[in-house]
């Protein structure tokens, strides 16, 4: 949350982009093809699109210029995105391939990794008209796949790519695998759900599909779909899949979870919850509200902010902002009969740790073990209701081998996960956790995750998913901060910027549908309960980048809780339970004539 100017940074996804890949290998010439190659590369001419390829967000198809036909790639590095675009091709071990195609621009590079024996790459350092590259490989003896990929480099103007081919040995493709059968239910919990089904000859492998979504995929004739919400009927369908293709869907079978106790602990919130950040230790623009002022429409009150004495202590204090910033600030004991005033009206007051200026790198267990008691001081001092995670900049980033969302190993994650949890066994099951974290860190892993398979793409992508995930059983309400942010590609493949409806529809739906993290099916993040989600939303104008007026957020609702008003974007589901939504911040809605209390108060009544 920006603290101090009416619009926070604008982080651009485009940081997560990889990295340029080693140059090597560099051949002017190949040798000419056999009788029995044939030519791997899909759509190699751009005529589809970007059909069967991977691209940034800089990637687009352009009628001109072009080498042949009527399209071509165009690409835009900016920033730490070289604009890559790759497509994975079935190969035999052992085989020589010639890789060629076409460019334009300065510095564009055309090459080939995962080879099993020396990766290889070709570029044209100045090609202001169409030149061609080619680079030759030989496949390792079980390599069965390789990526081919055009990228250009970092700071130069738009490349462009066209007549892209890959020359050698092809691969009998034959026929898909039968659509499986037997697709049974087994096991049922309240979030989980055992499913089994009859093996495919020729299939080497199968795909779940949960309400029409494909979430995850498996060797196997068995798997347990989990993350599910209680008392909720899903229908799941599965798939046969073999190097040739993917079957049509098995007959489907539903399944309905069982009762649970419920995550988050018996914390009291109403059906549908308003949550917004008080000015508590800090003045801008928008002027000192004090927290007797509040009216009752809201049901979370997070006090900004908590901060470290360094980013590294651990030890965390809340400084009320003084009067001499805030001359209208109430006494330390008008505050706390407040806070006690709230609570008797059913609201919940917290400690919010953080915000932009707040870093907090739980980098030892001793920052950890300081986090916890200076924490705990702060809500036995003021008698609060729990804690939000606030954290922003480089506060989370992962390391470079920290790969699986499930199992994270990076220090200042792992001991925030630990510091959380004891909390949360300290002050028991009404305790409320919350955390507010961007789309960076979020969303945005569904297509990058830490540094990247090939390195070089920001740690901080996707950082809060581990935290997310190992708290989910313990987690109150995540409400991510739709705003400030760039653009996010959703379930539909398709970028979603701010602005709109459309943009808090598709990254809502993420949140409750789950999502492949880095686009690995194997690696899904499990949705969260609608009664865990708010939708964080600028209040005004001056608030962030990213406001929408009362009617986009009432499209936004009736979207995501009742399937109508949606828009071009199709949501996986129908969430009447959506918790609510949370802004930055109560002081600017106040500035703004209490214009989004209003606009949830008209909806939720």
């Amino acid at each position: 949350m920006d603290r101090t100017r009416p619009f926070a940074r604008h982080r651009l996804p485009a940081l997560c982009a990889a990295a340029a890949l080693a140059v090597s290998g560099l051949t002017a010439t190949a040798s000419a093809a056999r009788a029995a190659d044939a030519d791997l590369a899909g759509n190699g001419g751009f005529e589809a699109g970007l059909d069967g390829w991977t691209c940034s967000t800089a990637g687009t198809t352009v009628n001109s210029p072009v080498h042949s036909g009527t399209a071509a790639l165009q690409a835009t590095p900016a920033g730490s995105d070289n604009a890559q675009c790759t497509q994975t091709v079935t190969v035999q071990p052992d085989s020589q391939y010639t890789l060629s195609g076409y460019v334009r621009g300065s510095y564009v590079y055309l090459g080939a990794s995962g080879t099993g024996t020396t990766d290889v790459s070709a570029w044209s350092p100045s090609a202001p008209d169409w030149q061609q590259l080619t680079t030759t490989f030989r496949t390792g003896a079980s390599t069965t796949k390789v990526t081919i990929y055009t990228h250009g480099w970092y700071g130069t103007g738009a490349y462009y790519a066209d007549d892209i081919s890959l020359v050698g040995p092809g691969v009998a493709t034959g026929q898909p695998p039968a659509a499986p059968t037997g697709l049974k239910a087994g096991t049922v919990t309240s979030s989980s759900v055992a499913l089994s089904w009859s093996a495919v000859t020729g299939a080497t492998g199968y795909a779940v599909y949960r309400d029409g979504v494909k979430v995850r995929t498996t060797s196997g004739t068995s798997a347990t779909v989990s993350g599910l919400s209680p008392t909720t009927a899903y229908s799941f369908q599965v798939t046969a899949v073999n190097d040739a293709g993917e079957s049509a869907k098995s007959a489907g079978v539903t399944a309905t979870t069982s009762a649970g106790p419920g995550g988050g602990g018996s914390t009291d919130l109403p059906a549908h919850a308003l949550v917004g950040y008080l000015h508590a230790s800090f003045a801008n623009g928008s002027g000192y509200t004090r927290l007797a002022d509040v009216p009752d429409s809201w049901d979370v009150i997070d006090l900004a902010f908590g901060e470290p004495t360094s980013a590294t202590s651990g030890d965390i204090r809340f400084t009320r902002c003084p009067v001499t910033e805030c001359p209208n600030a109430e006494s330390d004991a008008d505050f706390k009969a407040a806070i006690k005033a709230r609570q008797a009206a059913g609201k919940k007051v917290l400690i919010s740790i953080g915000g932009q200026n707040g870093q907090v790198q739980l980098t030892t267990t001793a920052a950890r073990d300081t986090f916890v008691s200076s924490v705990s001081k702060i809500i036995d001092d003021y008698g609060l209701d729990g804690l939000d995670i606030d954290f922003e900049g480089h506060s989370l980033s992962l390391d470079t081998n920290d790969t699986d969302f499930k199992n994270p190993t990076t220090p200042v994650i792992v001991n925030l996960i630990s510091a959380l949890r004891t909390l949360k066994a300290k002050y028991g099951s009404r305790f409320v956790l919350t955390m507010a974290p961007e789309t960076f860190f979020v969303q945005l892993g569904h297509q990058y995750y830490g540094t990247g398979k090939w390195g070089g793409q920001d740690p901080r992508c996707g950082a809060y998913l581990p935290v997310i995930y190992a708290l989910r059983d313990d987690l109150t309400l995540l409400h991510v901060q739709d705003y400030n942010s760039g653009p996010i590609m959703g379930l539909d493949n398709q970028y979603h910027s701010m602005g709109g409806a459309d943009f808090h529809i598709a990254m809502t739906d993420m949140l409750l549908t789950g999502f492949p993290v880095a686009g690995d099916p194997n690696s899904v993040f499990p949705p969260l309960r609608p009664d865990q989600v708010a939708i964080g939303m600028p209040a005004s104008t001056n608030a962030g980048n990213g406001y929408v007026s009362p009617t986009e957020v009432t499209k936004t609702l009736d979207c995501l809780t009742k399937r109508t008003n949606c828009g071009s974007y199709a949501t996986h589901g129908t969430w009447p339970g959506l918790r609510g939504l949370m802004t930055w911040s109560i002081n600017w809605d106040r500035y703004g004539s209490w214009e989004f209390q209003k606009t949830f108060d008209g909806y939720f009544g």
